[in-house]
């Protein structure tokens, strides 16, 4: 939803952009192209090679682009280490990049098979492995169910522990295949593969995606100028409702301090689905910072 971000930013006032997930720096290049030169974009992610890409990227705005390795939680952090005390907009792009996606040793994907890793940054914390194999049965169906969605969670840990028995699932495909085994026929044959909620699940639990994201939400609003905009895009409904809910209370109240200039989510164009039909599920809300008089 490039087209649409850049409709809501670079509307703003001025020149100074906080992306909170700078991945491979689409967005990022894009604010630095098409702004002045006094144009600035902090830039913060958890992965280390989505950060070296976003440095080779951008290398040609030299300061311009600054950019972190870090999680958005501490965005207040990272923007005081910028010498930048405010934004005019700011960018949260949740999920996984497609570059991500399409490398198999990350474990994001069962497309293609690689080790069940899953974590953005792969120098620290669980895999998914760790807690497909280590997680009893009921903890298992409870993070697949919460985090997921999926109505077949109890089948899915089931299954999973009783193929542990023999050896520990270190591989999506050997996973996707008891996820396969695990849920009827129907289910299998249904529009999206049936271990797409089930890694969904396991990555959120990995990553602690959803733990920070409304404090996160808070602090960006917070930091952002009068006027300044906050464009948030997120690909499931766990994260659009913590988004929806967030924007609603900042939006409420005698000390208001966001305008919602989206009262329904946009959505992706047909077009841009049928390039990329990862985009399908993407959902964007946009708030305005009040000034203190307006609010």
């Amino acid at each position: 939803m490039l087209s649409e971000v850049m409709s809501w930013l670079r509307e703003g006032p001025g020149e100074t952009y906080l992306d909170c997930t700078v991945g491979y720096g689409g967005h990022a290049a894009k604010l630095l192209e098409e702004g002045g030169p006094a144009t600035v974009v902090v830039g913060i992610d958890q992965d280390p090679n989505a950060i070296a890409a976003s440095k080779a990227r951008l290398a040609e705005y030299g300061q311009r682009a600054r950019l972190f390795k870090g999680h958005f939680m501490d965005l207040k952090r990272f923007l005081s280490g910028a010498g930048v005390p405010r934004v005019d907009g700011v960018l949260f792009d949740l999920g996984v990049s497609s570059p991500q996606f399409d490398e198999p040793e990350r474990g994001f994907s069962f497309q293609a098979d690689g080790p069940l890793d899953m974590r953005m940054d792969q120098s620290s914390g669980r895999t998914a492995a760790e807690l497909v194999n280590g997680l009893p049965e009921s903890d298992l169906a409870d993070l697949i169910y919460q985090y997921g969605e999926e109505r077949f969670s109890r089948r899915i840990a089931r299954a999973i522990v009783k193929a542990r028995e023999d050896r520990p699932v270190r591989s999506t495909r050997e996973l996707a295949t008891i996820i396969e085994s695990a849920v009827p026929g129907a289910y299998r044959r249904g529009r999206i593969h049936c271990a797409t909620r089930t890694f969904q699940a396991l990555r959120i639990a990995v990553n602690a995606e959803l733990d920070a994201l409304e404090a996160a939400l808070r602090d960006a609003v917070d930091v952002l100028s009068p006027g300044g905009r906050i464009c948030v895009i997120s690909f499931h409904s766990l994260e659009d409702r913590i988004v929806k809910r967030t924007f609603r209370g900042l939006s409420q109240g005698l000390d208001a301090g966001l305008r919602l200039l989206t009262k329904k989510p946009q959505v992706p164009t047909d077009e841009e689905c049928r390039a990329n039909p990862r985009a399908r599920s993407a959902k964007l809300r946009v708030g305005e910072r009040l000034s203190k008089e307006a609010a």
